[in-house]
């Protein structure tokens, strides 16, 4: 019998980009959304059929939260231009870049950010989230890496490194980095959520759903926990389907 790594090996349809929950660029140390495959999305055209949700914010205070963040984005532009000096100011901005989908002016910024701080793991691991956002993944992982040279077993950067791992298709490697972050991390959401997708798009559905578990177990309250209900809702789903 094949091992799971050799199962994960095996596999070919990769697809790359961000991971099912609320947003998937943003990176903060309480909650860092994986960069993964998007196994799901083939999944339900696979068989489950995606349904489309209902909108359940009007449009009109949807426009007036956009206006609102688009208002804090400035705000913090002008005070990071102001203070270019600042490593903080630079930081809050980019982070706010990434959660706003405008990953390439993250990019600039956080290179900035590490070279005012080269000791900063949160600017390395920033810096890789938004590379990994533009799909320079090889440059991410570099990122990734760095923050791992100045901090050792940072949980955040090993689940990003396995995660990008992953998304540029070196499964085992990704496997392995995710199982150094489970072992030093054993309540490593970020972890157990990344090996979902990964363990779903090999279509081992029930080790999937034991990872999905694990997050909602250990953090519920978070985007990914909800994602991971989603996802293993979906895999159920596709399990009962001929």
């Amino acid at each position: 019998m094949r091992t799971v790594a050799e199962r994960l090996e095996g596999r070919r349809e990769i697809s790359t980009g961000i991971a099912p929950g609320r947003r998937g660029s943003a990176w903060a140390p309480a909650a860092a959304l994986a960069v993964a495959g998007v196994a799901l999305a083939a999944l339900l055209a696979a068989g489950a059929g995606a349904q489309t949700a209902a909108p359940t914010t009007a449009p009109a205070a949807a426009t007036k939260a956009q206006a609102a963040a688009t208002d804090t984005v400035r705000q913090l532009e002008v005070a990071a231009q102001k203070d270019t000096a600042s490593f903080d100011k630079g930081y809050r901005l980019g982070v706010a870049y990434l959660d706003h989908d405008r990953a390439l002016e993250a990019v600039s910024v956080f290179q900035r950010c590490t070279r005012q701080r080269p000791a900063e793991v949160k600017g390395w691991v920033n810096l890789g989230a938004a590379l990994d956002a533009i799909g320079k993944g090889n440059e991410a992982r570099a990122a990734y890496r760095t923050a791992l040279g100045h901090a050792p077993g940072d949980e955040i950067a090993l689940c990003r490194l396995g995660a990008s791992l992953y998304a540029g298709g070196s499964k085992v490697a990704a496997m392995d980095t995710l199982r150094v972050a489970l072992a030093k991390h054993p309540r490593s959401y970020c972890a157990y959520f990344t090996l979902g997708v990964a363990f779903a798009d090999a279509q081992i559905y029930e080790e999937a759903i034991r990872a999905w578990e694990k997050v909602v177990e250990v953090a519920p309250n978070t985007p990914e926990a909800l994602s991971a209900k989603e996802s293993i809702a979906t895999l159920r789903e596709l399990m009962k389907t001929p």
